[in-house]
């Protein structure tokens, strides 16, 4: 009798060692992240409470890294200021949040050279469908490691600001 329960109790824990997975999803305790700069010239991205620095990140940028985003297709991100308007724990790129440009600006900008300003501009990790071929791969996103996004996802909250500087 004494078997049978030891032998129950050991597939028990096998069954539950097997389904445990890590979770992209990790939860953050820490000071609140009141905001994002960017540095796109010396490929820092700083997450601050207040003047603190709490992170510091490298990332890829879009593939034509130097200059601000004009137009759809530019492959240039953004410069300026914006928030973080959305997550998306189903991105094509393991985790993103997404930052706020176009702004009213930006669109007509955009607009006065008789283009489209684009859009889906994301902070987010590494695709997960294919091979990101070197640096400054993205359309014009901000792209981090993987264990990085799941971080930055954890500590940024909707509605935080975003500074994007060259």
């Amino acid at each position: 009798m004494k078997r049978r329960i030891f032998g129950t109790g050991a597939l028990a824990t096998l069954a539950l060692a097997g389904c445990s997975t890590s979770s992209k999803f990790k939860s953050y305790n820490g000071p609140v992240v009141s905001s994002i700069v960017v540095n796109k010239g010396a490929r820092h991205l700083y997450l601050l409470h207040n003047d603190e620095v709490l992170k510091k990140y490298k990332f890829d940028l879009g593939f034509a890294p130097t200059g601000a985003k004009q137009i759809e297709g530019d492959g240039k991100t953004p410069e300026g200021t914006y928030i973080i308007d959305r997550v998306n724990p189903n991105s094509a790129f393991h985790l993103s949040l997404g930052i706020s440009y176009p702004n009213r600006a930006d669109i007509a900008a955009a607009k006065a050279m008789g283009k489209r300003p684009g859009g889906a501009i994301f902070i987010h990790g590494e695709p997960n469908d294919f091979k990101a071929k070197g640096d400054d791969w993205t359309a014009g996103c901000i792209a981090v490691k993987n264990d990085e996004i799941e971080e930055i996802y954890a500590m940024v909250r909707t509605g935080t600001v975003i500074s994007l500087w060259a």
